[in-house]
């Protein structure tokens, strides 16, 4: 007799552990099935990995800019094994901390890969054989892959994904980067710090093309200062990899040297064949359709994260996770304005934006004023020499309240919770006491100029 479980959970990327921790809190019996590693894609290459490097390559810039702070120190020179054997440990290190959290909600973790074999019934694949368990609920956490360009296809080697580039084994001396997107600036501004000759090309008319013109050009000018190219309005048709090092051919026949080619134009959700054909899913293009609870077309099986392709961020799984888990276990719940979720880009400088921007506000043709604010006005920004970037607020004239704010700057993914209060709100945030001085003093400006009650600002 098979095992039997009230929830069983496919994935345990943020969105699957979540969701798997949650419904166990809900006092269901839960199993989650793991192919891999657990944490997904976030935790063992992605988000935690990628932020590690970024943090080693913010220390590296630092000290190489100690002088502007009147501090005199060596040549600082990057220890990559150092570098790569602290991402490991740290990777490590939260694994097992996910591990124990899920054990300890008493959820039980299930290794191998898993597909639907019919409606309540799961197949898991391991090492020691095929086992099959029932479910009364199933919730896909089954996350994305990086997407390949045909025609430049992954090699591991020279034509890497996001993946690979966590992991080489040396600094390489130049890099193209082929999309100019989240994780391609990301990787830009790891690999600039280190002394790699960094190339990105960019379809597109700007990089970041997800934020509005204004974010994508600050961040051009400020990748140059930092020795990386962007090539925007490009592509890259070929990658000829005869010679050493490659040469990446552009539409155009520019040729560029590199070492390494990342590919970084996005993800997309996997989802197993097996599943959809044995459940008859309906699909969104390759993502798994579902409504405003997360449930599927098929009663009792529920899907999260970026296998729905929704927002492909951990926060928005996990946002996701908690809706699903309620309505898994006997409620009735459903996701919120997907605008309200957070977006964050760990650049240098640092990008953040939640509900929405100006470009979105011209297009649905709304009256709206924008409020400015600049970290080169701000006291503790500029003792930290951190004065690059801006803070804007967006406000709907019609009812006055705030519906978008855009950040570029030093820890504005840190502040951006605190501006996502201020949706929807007609607060005058000149009752509000900021401490000073502060680095959130620039969001307080951007949203009082909104108002066009700026205290510091210019007059209009």
């Amino acid at each position: 007799m098979s095992e039997s479980y009230d929830v069983v959970v496919i994935g345990s990327g943020p969105g699957g552990y979540a969701t798997a921790i949650k419904c166990a809190q809900r006092g269901a019996s839960v199993a989650v099935a793991e192919k891999s590693f657990v944490g997904g894609t976030c935790l063992n290459c992605g988000c935690v990995p990628s932020k590690t490097l970024l943090a080693s390559a913010h220390t590296l810039l630092m000290f190489k800019n100690a002088h502007l702070m009147g501090i005199d120190v060596g040549a600082p020179t990057a220890n990559w094994p150092k570098i790569q054997a602290r991402k490991d440990a740290i990777v490590t290190a939260f694994r097992k901390g996910v591990t124990g959290l899920i054990q300890g909600n008493k959820v039980t973790i299930k290794q191998g890969r898993a597909v639907v074999a019919a409606p309540g019934r799961i197949k898991i694949e391991s090492e020691t054989g095929p086992t099959e368990i029932e479910a009364k609920k199933i919730i896909l956490a089954t996350g994305s892959h990086p997407i390949e360009i045909p025609s430049i296809p992954f090699d591991g080697q020279t034509v890497i994904s996001s993946k690979e580039t966590l992991t080489l084994q040396q600094i390489p001396q130049s890099m193209v980067i082929v999309g100019g997107g989240v994780i391609g600036c990301e990787m830009a501004c790891v690999y600039a710090a280190m002394g790699t000759k960094v190339t990105i090309v960019e379809a597109l008319s700007r990089l970041i093309p997800m934020e509005d013109q204004w974010v994508g050009r600050l961040i051009e000018r400020e990748f140059k200062k930092l020795g990386i190219t962007s090539l925007t309005g490009r592509k890259v048709t070929s990658v000829d990899k005869s010679s050493s090092p490659a040469k990446v051919v552009l539409e155009d026949g520019q040729t560029i040297d590199a070492e390494k080619v990342l590919i970084s134009v996005g993800r997309r959700a996997v989802v197993d064949k097996e599943t959809v054909e044995a459940l008859n899913l309906k699909m969104n293009g390759p993502a798994i359709a579902v409504n405003r609870k997360l449930e599927t077309n098929v009663p009792g099986v529920y899907a999260i994260g970026d296998a729905i392709g929704t927002t492909y961020l951990a926060h928005g799984a996990f946002a996701e996770a908690e809706v699903a888990a309620i309505n898994a276990t006997g409620g009735d719940q459903q996701i919120a304005d997907y605008s309200l979720i957070p977006r964050a880009v760990y650049t240098f400088p640092e990008i953040a934006s939640v509900g929405k921007n100006e470009e979105t506000c011209a297009s649905e043709r709304l009256d709206v004023s924008v409020g400015k604010s600049f970290f080169r006005a701000n006291g503790r920004s500029t003792a930290h020499n951190e004065v690059v970037g801006e803070i804007r607020v967006v406000r709907d004239n019609s009812t006055d309240k705030i519906i978008g704010v855009t950040m570029v700057g030093a820890i504005v993914t840190e502040l951006i919770a605190a501006a996502r209060a201020l949706i929807g709100s007609t607060e005058k945030i000149t009752e509000v006491s900021f401490p000073h001085p502060t680095v959130s003093e620039v969001l307080k400006e951007a949203s009082e100029d909104a108002f066009s009650l700026s205290l510091h600002n210019p007059p209009r």
